[in-house]
Formats: structure tokens, C-alpha cells, sequence
């Protein structure tokens, strides 16, 4: 799993970082399902959350167990940095989403070699809400690794609603579908995964249990 190491909302003073229940949710399929979780970021270490992620209001169950999981908030404030790790050690790569990708991970040169590595080598590829935007410049074959395949990912409207549009770098729906990317979505805030071949995408939070478990039937097909 890939997590930002970015903490800073644009040029808005505020903090971001990872989206919580797009980490904790997915890790929680893939550990309870028995597997080999390695977690990585640009700059290793503690990885940000985005204290908007840890309101209240946005409260879910994986949260409420990680909270209590001392042994998973020992796994995420080490994680390795991700020059450190090679496609060949791993069957699959996993990027939770929250605005912080947008910086540090969307034209990050390490991301995308190793994206590209992954997908080179037949190892399913997935990331939910945001994280699809880490794509935007992996190629598969000289073309965008996206192009003609069915993606989703936070749409435009989500972006509205959380008053982020002129924030963010781009995007993410309108930057899939320039690409040439078949985009797909339901309503806003309610689960939704797509499988293209060896790539899941997932268009926003309640999307990450979807797409983590869309990723295990791929692992295990």
C-alpha cells in the first residue's frame, strides 16, 4: 500500500494527508484475508492523515479498530520509503486516496516506475477516490496505462461538495477522461468499484472495502 507523505492543502494553509478509512478499510480486507501487508510512502515514516478524514461524522468501523490496534499504528507510522521497494517483491500495489496524493504521488517518478512495473509484470494495479490520480502519467505501451480501459475516481461533484475544485492540481474525473479513460460512477458518496483487466479503481471512500475486495478475487483468480 502507498501512502502520501504530502500534509498541505494546496496554497489553503490547511493540512491534509490520507483519507483514514481508505487506509484502514482496505488493510483490514487484505490482513484478515491473510495477507503480507508492506506499507510504503515518499518519504517514509509517519504518513499524514487528513484530520477532516478523523471527524466524527466520518467514523466507520475500520477506524474504530484501527484506533484500538496498536500492532497496525505500529505498521503505519513505519512505513519504508518507497525508493526502497521493488515491484518483484510484491503481487499487487494498493493506493488509498485523501487530497494528499495530488502532490506528491500524481507526477512522482518512483510512483510511476513502479506502477508501471507492476502492471508490466501482470500484478493487478488499484486505487480509490483520488488515488486514480496517480495514473495520469503511467504509460503501458506508449499510451496512457488508462486509455480505453473503464476507470472511476472522485468525481467532479465530490470535489464540489468539499469546496476543493480550485484547489486541487486537477481533476481527477475530467483528468481520467482526457486521458481517453471510459470514466464511470454512481451517485456521489456511495460505493462504487470498476475492473478493467488487472486494474481497480474506486471513486471515493465508501469505495475502499469495494475495490480492496474487488482486488482480492483478482489476487486469488
Amino acid at each position: 500500500m502507498v501512502l502520501t507523505s504530502h500534509d498541505i492543502l494546496g496554497s489553503t494553509g490547511r493540512k491534509t494527508g490520507f483519507w483514514l478509512e481508505e487506509f484502514a478499510a482496505p488493510y483490514y480486507v487484505f490482513t484478515d484475508a491473510g495477507a503480507e501487508v508492506t506499507l510504503a510512502s515518499p518519504k517514509g515514516g509517519q504518513p499524514p492523515i487528513d484530520p477532516k478524514s478523523d471527524d466524527p461524522a466520518n467514523q466507520t468501523d475500520a477506524m474504530t479498530r484501527f484506533k484500538n490496534d496498536p500492532a497496525a499504528q505500529k505498521v503505519l507510522a513505519n512505513t519504508v520509503k518507497l525508493d526502497e521497494v521493488s515491484a518483484d517483491d510484491f503481487d499487487t500495489v494498493f493506493y488509498p486516496g485523501g487530497h494528499g496524493p495530488m502532490w506528491d504521488l500524481v507526477d512522482n517518478p518512483t510512483s510511476i516506475a513502479l506502477i508501471e512495473a507492476f502492471y508490466n509484470a501482470g500484478k493487478p494495479v488499484a486505487a480509490v477516490c483520488h488515488a486514480p490520480a496517480v495514473l495520469h502519467k503511467v504509460t503501458y505501451e506508449g499510451q496512457p496505462l488508462v486509455k480505453g480501459k473503464r476507470v472511476t475516481g472522485f468525481t467532479n461533484t465530490e470535489e464540489e461538495a468539499v469546496q476543493l475544485t480550485h484547489v486541487v492540481p486537477f481533476l481527477v474525473e475530467d483528468e481520467l477522461r482526457r486521458l481517453g479513460g471510459v470514466y464511470e460512477k454512481t451517485d456521489d458518496w456511495l460505493p462504487f468499484a470498476v475492473v478493467d483487466g488487472r486494474l481497480v479503481t474506486g471513486q471515493n471512500p465508501a469505495s475502499s472495502t469495494v475495490g480492496a475486495q474487488e482486488l482480492l478475487r483478482l489476487l486469488k483468480a
